[in-house]
């Protein structure tokens, strides 16, 4: 399915409380317990959320990851807006590292008319679309392939990245949690992930709104690892202190942009 606005804003109310009624989130949206229900049973059949006697939950709590083909739907326009600033602000001629994600590969494809590029990647989605660019190098991890998304996982992809010092690492995050950690569903994938974190000269993140207090059980790493936030929303409290107490430079790039911080650019 291609949630409507309004679904995508039901799924982000049921994230935020953790579970809802259905009386509740009529209420909420100011419409009919009818709608409402015809909203829930698509979004259940979609997979994205799950009945209970009275209510909805999201499925997979912090053990499980929402599927990747629901993934690349859920929150389309902001992903295009946080990938059309992020490309913006690579420059040509420099070395990347691009992680797995949805986010990302939305970013490979803002990335196809940049010139110089050398990324290195463990995400197939991402070596495909930029092999495209003539004038990109891509280099592909080894290691093993998940079939449901294409990552490239495993201790092999870890030997793979350290060899490497890159001028920015772009990575995706399942989670930011209240207490600054960065996290994420699968141990390989984090493994992986933290091994580019510190092959980085420069740490970006890129990470919708709905990543914000999202539980997820295995911790990739620190905010104050990161240089760079690019998200679509002004984030909600208590992380813009958080943020400022770590020293990362928020860019927000969708609608709500106008509100950010006017001193949001990556240096």
């Amino acid at each position: 399915m291609n949630p409507t606005p309004r679904q995508l804003e039901l799924l982000d109310e049921v994230r935020r409380q953790r579970s809802a009624s259905v009386e509740a989130l009529a209420e909420r949206f100011g419409v009919t317990l009818q709608t409402v229900r015809r909203d829930v049973r698509s979004l259940t059949e979609a997979g994205l959320l799950i009945r209970f006697h009275g209510g909805v939950r999201l499925p997979g709590s912090t053990t499980e990851n929402i599927a990747y083909r629901q993934r690349q739907q859920l929150h389309e326009a902001a992903k295009r807006a946080i990938a059309r600033r992020v490309a913006a602000a690579v420059p040509n001629g420099c070395s990347l590292i691009l992680n797995i994600g949805t986010t990302i590969e939305a970013v490979a494809h803002e990335l196809t008319g940049h010139r110089g590029l050398r990324v290195i990647t463990n995400n197939l989605n991402v070596a495909t679309i930029l092999s495209a660019n003539a004038e990109c190098e891509v280099l592909v991890a080894g290691g093993s392939v998940r079939a449901r998304d294409g990552g490239i996982v495993g201790e092999m992809t870890v030997d793979f990245f350290q060899q490497f010092k890159v001028d920015i690492a772009l990575i995706g995050i399942s989670g930011i949690e209240t207490d600054g950690s960065l996290r994420d569903f699968d141990i390989r994938e984090v493994k992986v992930a933290r091994s580019i974190v510190a092959q980085a000269r420069q740490l970006w993140l890129a990470a919708d709104h709905s990543k914000f207090n999202r539980p997820a059980m295995v911790e990739v790493g620190r905010l104050d690892q990161v240089d760079t936030l690019f998200t679509d929303r002004p984030p909600p409290s208590p992380f813009p202190s958080l943020l400022a107490e770590a020293g990362v430079a928020l860019v927000t790039c969708g609608p709500d942009a106008a509100n950010a911080d006017a001193q949001d650019e990556p240096t």
